[in-house]
């Protein structure tokens, strides 16, 4: 048996060594070989197996159990903690996202600042020194009219004569029924005047002589009221002319020969004429707040018009408002202009030259960066804070793609180009970041791309 188990570790060595090759030993028997096997095989069967069983471990102590407990408590305490934090971090990023993405984001341009002016040049109209429509006052038809368009008549120069025949019918009736009146006055002083005889020797009661005597002023009234009564026909009659009021220019004629003539200036009346004072003329214009200070009553200026190129036309302030208008924040101004040669048109448009102002700062803005709101002209300024501003404003002279600001801005100020009729001052915006400059590109014109 030795024997056997030998050549068994032999072999199993041989197996373990480099090359996996057994030691060379010499062939036996086959009877030889035989034997190694049934001795190996009755080994098996008589030898149980042997199974190894693991080293046994002493028992934890109690405190360490409950150490250990604590712990793995403690780390499925700080991982859930982890996770809550997780959570309510990416809760409070995704709100910070979102309340971000629900700020608009505006482009901003700062104004640019402007040479001062050595005058202030401000457009006006020119228009009548005097101005008035001319009606009928008397009924009837138009005989015949003097004066036409654009013909300079003088004060009381006679402009039309209507035929009134209504009228002459009822001047000659108040004519007649006023001789009847003046008879029944006639026959009621001498019938007082006798019965106030008889009354002083009792020929008669004291009523019945009061009674004469009071017929009598009756008659006196009534012939009071009738003479009234024909000077006011008399004077319609005296309407029958239509004369100039001043001197001035007919600048309308509404009515021609045989036309129905309505008194008055009611529904049913028509103007006759148009007449007009053109020397001199009055020129209204609107200077803005900031210039207000310098326009003093009585100081000279001039007007120029585009169908005179190159000349200049005196004028003088005449009068202002002396009053600020809320709502266009401007001083309205008269400048009188004269106009003996009546080459000025009532009418035409022009531009008012003032000599002060040039201390005025002036900056222009973009034209798309106004706001027009129910209290006037704004625009939008975003501050420090990222926060509107909407501010009133004086605007100046229109450029076109600019617009002259008098105040309420200045250069250093970030105005919102195309802004949103929804903003509200107050409100919180984000600045775009503005691209970058190309050679030549004026910074107003770049402004910042949203």
């Amino acid at each position: 048996m030795s024997t056997g188990n030998e050549d068994k570790q032999t072999r199993v060595e041989a197996s373990n060594q480099p090359g996996g090759k057994a030691p060379h030993r010499p062939r036996g028997s086959q009877a030889q070989r035989d034997e190694e096997i049934a001795a190996m095989q009755q080994h098996s069967r008589t030898e149980p197996p042997t199974i190894q069983r693991p080293p046994e471990l002493p028992p934890a102590p109690p405190g360490k159990a409950l150490m250990i407990v604590g712990v793995a408590v403690l780390i499925l305490v700080v991982a859930g903690a982890m996770t809550l934090i997780g959570h309510v971090t990416h809760e409070r990023a995704l709100a910070k996202e979102t309340e971000r993405e629900t700020v608009p984001t505006v482009a901003v341009v700062h104004p640019l600042a402007e040479k001062p002016d050595e005058e202030l040049v401000l457009p006006g109209s020119l228009l009548a020194y005097e101005e008035s429509p001319i009606y009928a006052r008397t009924s009837g038809y138009l005989v015949r009219w003097y004066k036409d368009i654009g013909s300079r008549v003088k004060e009381s120069e006679l402009l039309a004569t209507i035929d009134t025949p209504e009228v002459d019918q009822e001047l000659n009736q108040t004519r007649a029924a006023r001789q009847q009146i003046v008879a029944q006055l006639e026959l009621a002083k001498i019938s007082a005047d006798r019965w106030e005889n008889l009354r002083k020797s009792d020929s008669v009661s004291a009523q019945e002589a009061d009674q004469q005597t009071s017929a009598y002023k009756q008659s006196l009234a009534n012939l009071a009221a009738a003479d009234a009564n024909v000077r006011r026909l008399e004077q319609l009659e005296g309407f029958k002319k239509v004369y100039a009021p001043f001197s001035g220019v007919l600048t309308r004629r509404n009515v021609d020969p045989g036309a129905l003539i309505n008194a008055g200036a009611g529904a049913a009346g028509r103007e006759l004429f148009d007449l007009a004072r053109v020397d001199p003329l009055r020129v209204y214009t609107n200077v803005p707040q900031a210039y207000a200070a310098y326009i003093k009553v009585g100081a000279n200026t001039t007007v120029t018009l585009q169908e005179f190129p190159g000349e200049k036309f005196s004028a003088k302030i005449a009068r202002t408002a002396e009053a600020i208008d809320p709502n266009t924040r401007t001083l309205l101004t008269e400048v009188d202009v004269p106009n003996k040669n009546g080459r000025l048109l009532p009418g035409s448009f022009g531009e008012v030259h003032f000599a002060g102002g040039s201390n005025v700062d002036k900056v222009t803005v973009p034209v798309n960066a106004m706001l027009f709101r129910s209290e006037g002209p704004r625009l939008a300024l975003v501050g420090r804070d990222n926060k509107v501003q909407l501010r009133p404003i004086n605007i100046g002279r229109d450029y076109g793609a600019t617009l002259e600001i008098l105040g309420g801005v200045s250069t250093g100020d970030q105005i919102i180009i195309n802004p949103s009729d929804s903003l509200e001052d107050g409100q919180p915006v984000n600045v775009a970041t503005p691209p970058p400059a190309r050679p030549g590109q004026p910074a107003q014109q770049r402004g910042n791309a949203p």
